[in-house]
């Protein structure tokens, strides 16, 4: 009969635990949902002021599949006066050496590469983290860039982009996140538009 008891205390007792355990966590979430979501909102729109310079118009978002990937991109097209002035996407690569790194890259109306930032890595540093040009010029390669004509890829892969010595890993993820933001961005023009 003892050993019921204590097995219906301990049972109570873990219950009342869990049930506590959850309640707070439910709350902490709701106290932290709005903050966190007004701080990735607010890093959103400073990217896409870095990757459309000088863009002052409208902005106006879709969500897209891309043909290469798991998961669809935002693609947040500019007009300035009712015309197209481009389009900044939110892309992403999952071969990066770290995992998941997320990128904003502009195009103009043509698909010209005007910026690129990075949202979101946890490559090595003082080697893949040069990815980001707080780091180092790597990025630069790309800006001003028409895709059409330029194969993004590193030249070991026969591209045009000088991977980051000891980080090509890293170098061949930033070029197939910036492959896939400007292929979904020829889509998303192309259903903008019909």
């Amino acid at each position: 009969m003892a050993k019921k008891e204590t097995l219906i205390r301990l049972s109570i007792s873990l219950l009342v635990i869990c049930i506590v355990a959850a309640a707070t966590l439910g709350y902490v979430y709701n106290v932290t949902k709005d903050p966190i979501n007004k701080t990735k909102n607010a890093k959103i729109e400073n990217a896409i002021k870095k990757v459309l310079p000088n863009f002052k118009g409208e902005i106006n978002s879709i969500r897209i599949m891309p043909e290469n990937g798991a998961d669809s991109l935002t693609v947040h097209f500019a007009y300035s006066n009712g015309k197209l002035f481009g389009a900044a996407v939110e892309t992403y690569t999952d071969i990066a050496f770290s995992g998941r790194f997320t990128l904003m890259v502009g195009f103009d109306a043509n698909g010209k590469i005007l910026e690129t930032e990075v949202l979101e890595m946890a490559e090595t540093p003082g080697l893949g983290d040069k990815i980001d040009k707080k780091n180092s010029d790597f990025p630069l390669q790309f800006k001003d860039k028409d895709p059409a004509a330029f194969k993004l890829k590193v030249k070991s892969d026969n591209g045009d982009i000088d991977a980051i010595t000891a980080a090509t890993i890293s170098s061949r993820a930033f070029c197939d996140a910036v492959e896939r933001a400007y292929l979904t961005f020829l889509k998303a023009k192309e259903l903008q538009h019909e």
